[in-house]
């Protein structure tokens, strides 16, 4: 097999910032021939700059999934949209890497599932978080028994004022949601991944509207004062998480909250033999995993050794997205499994369409 043929549906934000870097960095195991985007200057533009020699634009992503050439569908569109597409790409006989969420709710998500089911091809979903170096070190500590019984989990993903104002960031129809399943869905699978716990019992949520509408409270944000008059989505979300064996998860997630520690894609775990902190955010000039644990006689906090790794490339190129989209590619060409598995993704997307659900009834949501 040689180099596998991409298609990209949707070239906005994400696709620059992380797809179109990340395959151009893999570039020995991929081509892209393919762009589609509702606006079709935009398409051109990403098939200039990256696409392969006669890469093929397109503003109907229909149109796209006929194309016999492309063997791989990236999409990078509105959550509302990834199900549709998915599961037309399916049909199609397409491999399927899908930007986070999986979809803007759980009835979506399920049909984006039978759908891959059915297909027999391959499915991903972009949590590249995993990828971190210190997210695979606790990951492995936990595999290993390092942490013993972990049975309390909290998900991070607040940011003091991080409000993104460009895309559909604030348009509910077109999201479904705010920041909690914009980076609350971060937060959450490296806490269940690293716990390797997802049956779930019961959620309980609640769900904020209080400063997205505030012009005052856009002074500071980092990406520049948004609208108040458009911001229609949440700005902060809480949950709590009661797993089937007794274990529990709280999870934050705000784009904007009056509180000093930004903290996101971050999780904290605590178990019978030790504890672990990961810290991320805009608090934190780099990130840091913290172990804590009794020795000797005396409480114990480690941390991993500062000494600089090896890129992935001998070029660079060692983020966690690039790192991500290797994995998946050799995947697909392997017929091997990736490691962002569709029923884990579900599962995440679960409880966050349980946590907006407890918030709107006013009552614990039972699995």
């Amino acid at each position: 097999m040689g180099k596998l043929k991409i298609g990209i549906i949707g070239c906005g934000g994400i696709a620059n910032q992380k797809h179109f870097p990340a395959l151009k960095n893999n570039g020995d195991l991929n081509e892209i021939v393919a762009f589609c985007d509702i606006i079709r200057e935009r398409a051109e533009k990403a098939a200039e700059e990256f696409g392969s020699e006669g890469a093929k634009v397109y503003t109907d992503y229909r149109e796209l999934l006929a194309d016999p050439e492309v063997e791989v569908v990236h999409i990078c569109t509105p959550n509302v949209s990834h199900s549709e597409i998915a599961v037309a790409a399916f049909a199609a006989k397409k491999h399927v890497y899908c930007e986070k969420p999986m979809s803007h709710d759980t009835a979506e998500a399920e049909k984006m599932v039978e759908a891959w089911k059915e297909s027999g091809m391959q499915f991903t979903v972009g949590y590249q978080n995993r990828f971190r170096q210190e997210v695979q070190n606790l990951h492995a500590a936990c595999k290993n028994g390092d942490l013993g019984e972990i049975y309390y989990g909290k998900a991070h993903a607040v940011r003091r004022r991080g409000v993104p104002t460009w895309g559909v960031f604030m348009d509910k129809e077109a999201q479904g949601g705010g920041p909690l399943i914009d980076i609350g869905t971060h937060a959450l699978d490296i806490t269940l991944w690293c716990m390797d716990n997802y049956d779930v019992d019961r959620v309980s949520g609640s769900v904020f509207y209080k400063l997205g509408g505030l012009k005052q409270a856009t002074e500071g944000n980092l990406f520049g004062p948004w609208d108040p008059e458009t911001y229609e989505v949440e700005d902060s979300a809480m949950g709590y998480i009661t797993m089937k064996n007794g274990a529990a998860i709280s999870l934050e997630a705000s784009w904007a909250l009056n509180m000093l520690e930004s903290r996101e894609a971050s999780t904290t775990l605590c178990g019978t033999a030790a504890g672990a902190e990961i810290h991320s955010g805009m608090s934190y000039s780099k990130n840091e995993l913290i172990y804590n644990r009794g020795r000797n006689g005396q409480l114990m906090e480690e941390t991993i050794s500062p000494v600089g790794g090896v890129a992935y490339f001998g070029g660079g190129g060692g983020e966690e997205g690039t790192i991500d989209c290797r994995q998946w590619l050799e995947a697909v060409k392997n017929g091997t499994e990736p490691l962002v598995k569709p029923e884990e993704a579900l599962g995440v997307t679960k409880v966050l369409d349980a946590i907006y659900k407890s918030a709107r009834e006013g009552k614990e949501i039972k699995f």
